[in-house]
């Protein structure tokens, strides 16, 4: 064979050099596998076959559903949380009479308290009742009429709670309960509501009495059993005034129950 002239040979060498590099640009018949090294990052990433990001994602929030920024609910009924605090609660009115004397009082000394009305009062003296709410006080429920309830059949006692006022709480009459006069107030929204305290004052032993029970009794959180209806309330009158004067000196406040 005859050697080509000494100018085409860089020609047949450019044209080689061209063959050789399209033969490699075409696309391999053989599959790439998992097993490759090259595939092993993109397959352990997402199925968009985008490429896996240089930083772990961060961890989820520990509870399902819920962000860790996510203010959790206060727990209301913690009484004792608030320092020296105490919760003053009255029974049976309202009563034209002493409801307002007590609301005087409360107001002199910058103090709030909780209500737990009769309904067959309430209905009464409706405008009492939004007078006491006004103030910023809370009413809670005492049954409509007042009556023993483990004494009564289930549907009248059902109807005594259902009765009462509307509120997120419920005091029985005589502190007379068990599991189910409390799982009916329960079915009606209401929690059930008793005391650490109490003054006596419906024995009406006399103002100085019902001053030290509720002087001697009193502890941050302590709820304390008074009343402004049911009878004469004059000696709870001046015993409330005279507690409320020391007890603030002692550093204590009055809150209404969260009903």
């Amino acid at each position: 064979m005859t050697k080509p002239p000494g100018k085409l040979l860089p020609l047949v060498a450019a044209l080689l050099c061209g063959a050789v590099l399209a033969q490699a640009a075409q696309p391999s018949d053989v599959p790439v596998t998992a097993s490759s090294p090259a595939v092993r990052t993109v397959a352990a990433g997402p199925l968009s076959g985008s490429p896996i990001a240089a930083k772990p994602a961060p961890p989820g929030p520990k509870r399902h559903g819920q962000s860790p920024h996510t203010k959790q609910p206060a727990d209301d009924w913690n009484l004792t949380k608030h320092g020296k605090v105490l919760y003053l609660t009255f029974d049976d009115g309202p009563h034209p009479g002493f409801t307002p004397k007590v609301l005087q009082i409360l107001r002199r000394h910058h103090a709030k308290a909780t209500f737990f009305v009769l309904g067959v009062e309430a209905a009464k003296r409706p405008d009492l009742v939004e007078q006491t709410r006004a103030a910023g006080h809370h009413i809670g429920n005492h049954t409509w009429d007042h009556p023993m309830l483990t004494k009564l059949p289930a549907a009248k006692m059902r109807q005594e709670i259902f009765s009462g006022v509307k509120s997120k709480c419920f005091r029985p009459p005589f502190r007379d309960t068990n599991a189910s006069v409390e799982a009916t107030a329960k079915a009606n929204h209401q929690r059930q509501v008793l005391w650490d305290v109490d003054t006596y004052d419906w024995k009406k032993p006399g103002a100085a009495a019902i001053e030290h029970r509720i002087l001697a009794g009193a502890f941050p959180g302590a709820i304390v059993l008074l009343h402004d209806g049911g009878g004469n309330r004059t000696q709870t009158l001046t015993a409330l005034d005279r507690a409320l004067t020391k007890l603030h000196r002692q550093g204590y406040t009055f809150k209404a129950l969260p009903c």
